[in-house]
């Protein structure tokens, strides 16, 4: 009898690890009206978060104050969420739990796993006879709260036991939640990690469309708020444009004096995902230079005391620093100007996804996880950070070709890329002219000028290889590997 009395109130899913991504999740999950366990080693965020249920509506969270407690609380199979701090404190966390799991439960990791140790802890889960799954959240606070995009891989038995509760949870678009299964392994992890690689090649290019409208368009905060609100309404709506209006609007409370934007340090903080995606690319033998441009731009960014004393060694030997906007009755038409980095920032951006996507297809084949990459875009347009109009047109793009080689070569793609690069590389030599660092609009301009080239000056550095290696080449007239005495040979024809 007691047994069925329990039952009765037994929670659907549980969630350890109640810092403010877990709280909001677990809360997004009792309001769709599945009934929660939640557990924290550190007891007031249980508290605080049973706290929140009440306050946003009575939702059907139970709070449980040791790990026995709270897997024992869990319907089974049992579904454990687990966001806490990537590397060993999920090692701990598993342990903890794992002790009172059975054969047949599941654990997901949601935070921002190197995908590796997913693939590790696949292993030794299943030698309990535990499913895993390793599962990307993003989307931020608001998203965990309100709709993530969410990108589970591993077991696909563990995704259907938990199918209905993310397709709920998950951010609502047009053709269904934004979640999906990913594929075996550690491919939920690495999707992730390459979508967060995107995300900072688009904050690099959207600060460098902004550096050059403000310092060599000379315009202000108020019409940087304007133009960035009117992009939001073409194609180049998204998440992180949206947010960016936003921020040239707000003031300075501290102060009470202009705007907070023009208050903050110069010098950009990281996680680690952003530099995991290069090295992956470098591993992997995938061209990825915008996404490594926005790393090195970070890197620099870090250098700001050093950054200082050169502004003031070049000043002595007569390089100004400020950059004068021609605006007043000279050359540069402004309206023409904002267009031009509106073009600019749009082809940069592609560019950047089309590194993404090819990170992903590279991994995908040399692991065999199977990734559909048109479902990749779709379950990024909602939810996520880098939120996008132009991700459906991604999804189609590889829906029309699966085996799409890159994604400016979509014939879609591909005209806009035409149609837009002689302002591309307008706003690029006007940034250069003016000593104003692009190095995302650039490394993007590079990148799809160096892939429409049907011949490279490559031939060059493989004559050189040969010539002090014996590295040997090939031909373009017969096929075969050739090797040449170039010494004697320049010695003969001098």
């Amino acid at each position: 009898m007691e047994g069925a009395a329990t039952a009765q109130a037994l929670s659907r899913i549980g969630l350890a690890g109640l810092a403010v991504m877990g709280q909001n999740l677990a809360l997004n999950i009792a309001e769709k009206g599945f009934p929660i366990s939640v557990y924290n080693r550190t007891t007031s965020k249980v508290d605080e978060t049973l706290d929140r249920a009440q306050n946003e509506g009575q939702l059907p969270l139970i709070g449980q104050y040791n790990p026995r407690d709270f897997v024992l609380s869990i319907q089974r199979p049992r579904s454990v969420i687990i966001l806490v701090k990537a590397g060993s404190p999920v090692d701990q966390t598993i342990a903890a739990l794992s002790e009172y799991m059975e054969p047949g439960d599941t654990i997901i990791d949601g935070g921002n796993e190197w995908y590796e140790n997913t693939e590790r802890r696949i292993d030794e889960a299943s030698s309990k006879g535990l499913l895993y799954l390793g599962m990307g959240v993003s989307g931020g606070e608001e998203g965990a709260r309100n709709g993530p995009s969410l990108m589970p891989g591993g077991s696909y038995g563990a995704y259907t036991n938990i199918r209905d509760i993310l397709e709920k949870v998950a951010a609502q678009v047009e053709d269904g939640p934004c979640v999906t299964y990913i594929g075996e392994g550690g491919s939920g992890n690495f999707v992730k990690m390459v979508h967060n690689g995107i995300e900072y090649g688009d904050m690099q290019l959207i600060s460098e469309a902004y550096d050059v409208l403000k310092n060599a368009g000379g315009l202000s905060n108020s019409e940087l708020a304007d133009i960035f609100a009117e992009w939001n309404r073409g194609e180049l709506e998204s998440f992180l444009v949206e947010i960016t209006a936003d921020i040239f609007n707000v003031k300075d409370e501290l102060t009470g004096n202009g705007e907070l934007v023009d208050k903050i340090l110069d010098k950009t903080g990281m996680k680690g995902t952003g530099k995991w995606t290069v090295q992956q690319a470098a591993e992997l033998s995938i061209a990825a230079p915008t996404i490594a441009a926005s790393l090195d731009s970070r890197y620099m960014s870090g250098l700001k005391d050093e950054r200082e004393e050169a502004s003031e060694i070049f000043r002595k030997e007569g390089l100004k620093e400020e950059i004068r906007s021609d605006i007043n009755g000279s050359s540069l038409d402004k309206k023409r100007l904002i267009d031009d980095v509106r073009q600019a920032l749009y082809a940069s951006k592609i560019c950047s996804y089309a590194q993404g996507m090819n990170l992903l297809r590279a991994k995908s084949s040399e692991k065999g996880w199977n990734l559909n990459l048109g479902e990749m875009a779709r379950i990024w347009k909602g939810g996520c950070i880098i939120r996008a109009v132009f991700l459906d047109r991604i999804k189609k793009a590889y829906q029309r070709n699966r085996n799409l080689a890159n994604l400016m070569v979509d014939p879609e793609f591909a005209r806009e890329m035409v149609q837009r690069q002689a302002a591309w590389r307008r706003v690029v030599g006007l940034a250069v002219q003016k000593g104003i660092s692009v190095p995302g609009m650039s490394a993007s301009l590079q990148y799809f000028d160096t892939y429409r080239r049907s011949r490279l000056p490559a031939n060059l550095v493989q004559a050189q290889r040969d010539y002090f290696g014996a590295h040997t080449y090939e031909r373009v007239d017969k096929s075969g590997a050739y090797h040449t005495e170039w010494a004697k040979l320049a010695r003969k024809a001098r």
